[in-house]
């Protein structure tokens, strides 16, 4: 299911899914689901090398 353009992450879900993914005990699902809500905060465009 796709997010609406008017849903986003709040910075509580977006700083637990951050620690969820640096976490290497965490399942590769849960580290899916946690990325997925990153995607969805405002802002947050990835950075480009």
């Amino acid at each position: 299911m796709a997010a609406k353009k008017n849903e986003t992450t709040s910075k509580t879900v977006a700083s637990k899914a951050a620690k969820l993914l640096t976490n290497p005990k965490t399942s590769a699902a849960v580290k899916s689901v946690a990325a997925s809500a990153l995607t969805q905060r405002p802002g947050n465009k990835p950075k480009k090398r």
